[in-house]
């Protein structure tokens, strides 16, 4: 498994935007702790304040001015309180009408580690297999997403030297070995540059999805056909139909005609943020 260092230049995902700035100075986390009815960000969601400057957003409005406010107060003074609630009604000039629990913590240049794996255990998990062209035009689509990308290929030359922090590469041969590691709840794609390594790697998560069933999403590129001809082989080797029904071919939402990577990395984003969460035991 290649390693892949977090510290990158700003404008390449939130948390290595976040961790190049604690190399820099304190700043506090302010994290979405809990909502009530109608809120702009979901539990989780989180923002870091800085002296001059913030990373990500909360929700943006006067909620967010408060929050910033709030920390920059806690930040300069070392005082004030750790979880504030905040009624999205006419006094806080937000029509909402939800309520939001935000939690505000101080952190610096020693909590990069800890923040790194709580961040990304706190982000969707996706597995791409295949390092071609459409792969990577996916991983510059879900790197800028809430995601965390295990990036594996047979081919441990195929990867990009520099990468953002959400994004991890891994060198698997033969490529469906990698299966067994995912992190449950992963939402798998499968485009590498082999329809044997493709047909592997479809049987090696549905056989993961027999026994474990923590795998919401598979999605394999390419037409009905191939599909077609995949479902004689699977079945086969002992895969049901409903079993196979478990599987997306063609990938992308319905309606997105255009086969440029670029075009087929939206959609597949998009089909992708559409997947329920599921219950999984970590």
């Amino acid at each position: 498994m290649a390693s892949m260092p977090w510290k990158r230049y700003l404008n390449v995902s939130l948390q290595s935007a976040l961790f190049e700035h604690l190399l820099l100075e304190p700043g506090v986390l302010v994290s979405v702790q809990s909502t009530r009815g109608s809120a702009p960000r979901e539990a989780g969601t989180w923002m870091a304040v800085f002296a001059a400057t913030t990373v990500a957003t909360v929700g943006g409005g006067h909620l967010e001015f408060d929050a910033i406010a709030h920390a920059r107060t806690l930040l300069q003074q070392g005082v004030g309180e750790p979880v504030v609630r905040y009624a999205l009604g006419p006094s806080l000039g937000q029509c909402c009408g939800g309520e939001v629990v935000l939690h505000f913590e101080r952190i610096d240049a020693n909590d990069v580690a800890a923040l790194h794996q709580r961040l990304t255990h706190a982000d969707t998990p996706v597995a791409l297999f295949g390092g071609g062209h459409v792969g990577r035009a996916v991983v510059q689509v879900l790197a800028n997403l809430p995601m965390h990308l295990t990036w594996v290929d047979s081919r441990d030359e195929i990867f990009p030297a520099d990468l953002p922090a959400n994004v991890l590469c891994e060198h698997s041969d033969p490529v469906h070995a990698a299966v067994a590691d995912l992190r449950p709840g992963s939402r798998v794609l499968i485009m590498s540059f082999s329809h044997a390594e493709d047909l592997d790697v479809v049987a090696a998560c549905l056989a993961r999805q027999r026994a474990q069933s923590d795998l919401p999403y598979v999605g394999l590129i390419g037409s009905k056909t191939k599909w077609a001809s995949f479902r004689q082989r699977l079945e086969a080797r002992g895969f049901t139909v409903a079993e196979m029904a478990h599987v997306t071919c063609p990938i992308g939402v319905p309606g997105i005609v255009g086969k440029e990577p670029e075009v087929i990395a939206v959609a597949v984003a998009a089909q992708i943020l559409q997947i329920p969460e599921i219950p999984v035991n970590c």
